[in-house]
């Protein structure tokens, strides 16, 4: 809304009096300078760390030349930033969330057999596939590094690489691959993955210890001259100190 001003009326005043002779004014002060502002340089921080230590007075006291002094400070202050740096890069480096033994390993070609079975444990909820995740748990890149390390582990069970097989499994699962090695006479087997899918589908506590329960599917081939088969098991894998163990693998259909 637009408004307008009011016309301001003068009222009628007496006549003003003469104002009296003003005294005489004291002399102004001059104004003061502005302070020069201080020159800002990158070695502010670092050089009051340096008067700090009096690293200059003390090579001075001890006979160095003002140069060498200098080159002093220099040198010690070059240390203490790299001594900073690298703290704050181990402080705030972002650990990474990954399976035991997953991270940073270049896995074989699938190769998974579907009677690794004897199973540690098995939660009746995860078959029923019942979901009680926790908030915030990264279920697709759990299922992914899953994948990775099914298809590490079966094809290690195919080779009887038990030093891989160890290295994924809690010491009672390794037992039972153990032994299923043995009765096989150390023979080589040769399967093949035509599809693999994961599905993570259900997570519990049970004595202090965290268990994810993953659902894997697909269809395999272990010999070329026989019809590729169905195969549908769930993997239980238990949290320890240094990643995820497959604690056991319990065949549903």
């Amino acid at each position: 809304m637009k408004r307008s001003t009011p016309t301001q009326t003068t009222p009628n005043m007496p006549p003003a009096r003469q104002p009296a002779a003003p005294q005489q004014a004291a002399p102004a002060k001059p104004a003061p300078q502005p302070a020069a502002a201080p020159k800002r340089s990158w070695m502010g921080p670092l050089a009051g760390l340096a008067a700090g230590l009096g690293i200059a007075a003390l090579a001075s006291h001890f006979g160095f030349g003002e140069g060498l002094a200098n080159l002093m400070t220099m040198l010690l202050l070059g240390f203490v930033a790299v001594i900073a740096i690298r703290f704050l890069l181990r402080r705030f480096a972002a650990p990474k969330a990954r399976l035991a033994g997953a991270n940073g390993m270049n896995f074989e070609a699938a190769q998974p057999q579907a009677q690794l079975v004897q199973p540690a444990f098995q939660p009746q909820s995860a078959v029923g596939g019942s979901s009680a995740l926790l908030a915030g748990f990264d279920a697709a890149g759990f299922e992914t590094l899953a994948k990775q390390v099914f298809i590490r582990l079966q094809a290690a069970n195919d080779a009887g690489d038990q030093a891989d097989l160890r290295r994924f499994t809690t010491p009672q699962m390794y037992a039972s691959i153990q032994h299923e090695l043995l009765e096989r006479g150390g023979a080589i087997q040769r399967t093949e993955v035509l599809q693999l899918d994961a599905g993570v589908i259900d997570m519990a506590t049970e004595n202090g210890e965290q268990l994810v329960s993953v659902r894997f599917r697909g269809l395999v081939r272990e010999d070329s001259q026989q019809a590729a088969t169905d195969f549908d098991e769930v993997w239980h894998l238990a949290k320890a100190d240094d990643g995820w163990l497959i604690a056991g693998i319990q065949q549903t259909a």
